[in-house]
This record gives C-alpha cells, structure tokens and sequence, in this order.
C-alpha cells in the first residue's frame, strides 16, 4: 500500500486523522496522504484539498442553509478521489458529508476498500443505516466499546474496537493525591462548558449564565472558569461580560486539563467533553438544547440517555436536563448536590473508574495503532482479493 486517501468533517476528525496518519507512518515509512483534513491533519503532512471549516456544519437547519456549497464539496471530494487513485479511503466521522462521497466512490470504483474511522450512532437513531453501510464500507473503526455488538445486530459491516483516543491523554486527565486535595478547598472549582460550536454556545450560555446566578445564592462562594474553543473565544468573552457571576476564560488544552483536575465539579454541554471530565473524575450536570425542528427528531431515538459516559457505563449516573428541562433553577440545584457532596457525588466517582477501565484496550495498544493496524489489514485483504479474483 503507497496511497492512503482521507477525508475529516470537523476538529474532532481532524485530531484522529493525524493520530492514524501517525500510526500509518510508523508502519509504513513509505506511506503518501491526501485528502482533506484541519490543521492537525496538516502538520502531519496533509495538503487538504478542502478547507475544513467548509464542511463543519451541524444541525439540520444549517446544514440545508449551506447545502449549495456542501454539495460542491461533495463533488470536488469526489472526484479528488478518483485522480488520485489511492490504495484506500478512510472516511472520518461526519457521516452525512464522508458517507456520501464514499457511497459514490464504490460505485465508481468498487474495488476500492473504504473504512469508517468512527461508527455513525446507527445504535441510538435511524438503526437501518447499519445494514445499509455494508454496500459501501468495508470496516468501522469504533470508538466505543458497545458499538461492534450493535453493528453486529443490526446487521452493519464488520466493526472493530479500537478504543477511544481520549484514553491516549488519560495521563494529562486523571488527578493526583495534590489535585484531589485541592478539590477540597473553598470556595470550589466549577469547570463551565457550553459548548464548541456557535449554535450550542448560543443556545445555553444564557442558561448557563444564570445557572451560575441561583448556584450562588444556594451555596455562597465558588470559582468558575470556562475552557474556550480558540475560534468562538472573542464571542464568548464578550457574551460573559454581562455575567453577574463571571468565569474565568481560559483556552489552551493545557490550561483545560488542568481546571479539570482541579475541579469539584462540572456544568456541561453534552459531546466528547462528558468523556474527558469523566476521565479527570469530575462529577458533572449535562445540559442540551437545540432547535424545535431538531428536538423532533428524539421522538426516533432508541437510548435511554445521550451522554457518553452514561452510555458506556450502562446507567444513568449523570443527570441530563434536555430542552424545555434544561432551566437554571434545576440545573443549579443539580451541580449544588454535586459541589456539597453526597450520593449522587459518590455514584459518579465510582462510576467514572469502571468507565476508564472499560475505554482501554486488553492488548495495550494505543487506538490509533489500533486503528493503522485494520487499516493496513483491509487494504490488503482487498488487494489480494483482487489479485487472486
């Protein structure tokens, strides 16, 4: 194999695509990447054919108001494909731009093996995707451990485990006996997280804001400090000016882990986040909204919560407060059991143990070796399909 061909949606797409591009290249000194892909994707060599930011569009309403240029993306994706003629495609999360190009690149050329580097959550939603995947990818790459077996049910492609990459940073995430200490001191910690996209800090930075508001006059004193996303920093600076109780801003990875460690609890939007605070064994409130016609579509969803860690786990440990729910009142007294202490505080920090244990691998491996390892097998699975077809 010479040519790996990649295609990322989003940031998060963006940090797998470099890990595996690592992995590969530690395999394969030979190894040659194009496709599209962000900055992380970029430093590991990438010339993306495609600005990123293009294609990091979420939510039904936004996805139809930018849909003209989607949709060239689409076709620029694809034919970029077929002249580059690679050895394989690896399709990276945002299912509903990668899994288009990659249902018209089989069509084109069938005997082009595809993976999918992050299983769409065929288990939660729209089940019929699964079997549907099969005509047009070879191998799901998932990143939580209950999604082989759902594939498997439903009748999708094969679909290996291969770890969440957030087990990689556990190291930069778990407290010491110092950090356990510190959350222990007065006033406490909050860590605040509304979000990384526009539309979510839009939508709850309100609420947030006076969630902090009624938190104080139940508890008194606390420190709250809010990890922002480098490209909404300036519009989230700007939307807590007007805060009666102001975080603290913060923006580097670093300076997150370590508001995570320290922290006696958390206020977040639902999303990988969940995971890393879990990992950091802070205990946390989930909070989502969005719009009315998105909110239509969780009467089609078959799990019984949308936070990861409670997912994983298999119970409902996290509280989760979802639209017309998601008010500052219950959210404050939510976080105010978890800053004072008790059951619900205790329920999480043993929980959140038995989920790190779940995330890591029997083999030890990393997931992105992992993850290079079936690449690498698919690729000549197929080829030697070929060659003795």
């Amino acid at each position: 194999m010479k040519m790996v061909f990649l295609i990322a949606g989003e940031a998060s797409g963006d940090q797998l695509g470099a890990g595996l591009m690592q992995a590969l290249r530690r395999a394969r000194a030979d190894i040659e990447f194009v496709g599209v892909g962000g900055t992380a994707m970029q430093a590991e060599g990438l010339t993306s054919l495609i600005p990123l930011e293009d294609l990091a569009v979420m939510g039904f309403l936004p996805v139809l108001r930018h849909l003209p240029r989607l949709l060239q993306r689409m076709n620029e994706a694809f034919a970029a494909v077929l002249a580059a003629r690679p050895d394989i495609l690896v399709i990276i999360d945002s299912p509903d731009f990668t899994h288009r190009v990659a249902r018209r690149v089989r069509k084109a050329m069938p005997d082009l093996p595809i993976v999918d580097y992050v299983s769409p959550t065929v288990w939660a939603w729209r089940s019929g995707r699964a079997a549907r995947m099969r005509a047009y990818v070879d191998h799901v790459l998932a990143l939580l451990p209950f999604e082989p077996e759902a594939h498997r049910r439903l009748g999708g492609p094969p679909c290996t485990y291969v770890g969440h990459p957030l087990v990689e940073r556990i190291g930069d995430l778990v407290p010491d006996a110092e950090d356990l200490r510190r959350r222990e001191i007065k006033p406490p910690l909050l860590v605040v997280l509304p979000g990384s996209r526009r539309s979510e800090i839009e939508r709850l930075m309100p609420v947030f804001a006076a969630t902090l508001e009624r938190l104080a006059d139940k508890i008194g004193a606390f420190d709250a400090v809010l990890p922002a996303v480098a490209h909404l920093e300036d519009e989230i600076r700007k939307r807590v000016e007007t805060w009666r109780v102001r975080p603290c801003i913060i923006s580097t990875e670093a300076e997150k882990f370590a508001a995570f460690r320290a922290a006696r609890a958390a206020l977040a939007a639902s999303g990988t986040v969940t995971l890393e605070l879990a990992l950091a064994r802070v205990p946390m409130v989930v909070a989502y909204k969005v719009s009315w016609l998105e909110a239509q579509a969780r009467h089609f969803i078959s799990v019984p919560s949308i936070v990861l860690p409670n997912l994983i786990l298999g119970e409902n440990l996290i509280p989760e407060f979802l639209q017309e729910e998601c008010e500052p009142e219950a959210l404050a007294e939510a976080v105010a059991k978890l800053i004072v202490g008790g059951l619900e505080r205790e329920s999480q920090s043993r929980g959140f143990l038995r989920l790190a244990q779940s995330l890591r691998l029997a083999s030890g491996e990393t997931p992105s070796a992992r993850a290079a390892d079936i690449v690498l097998s698919v690729a000549a699975t197929k080829d030697g399909m070929q060659k003795g077809s």
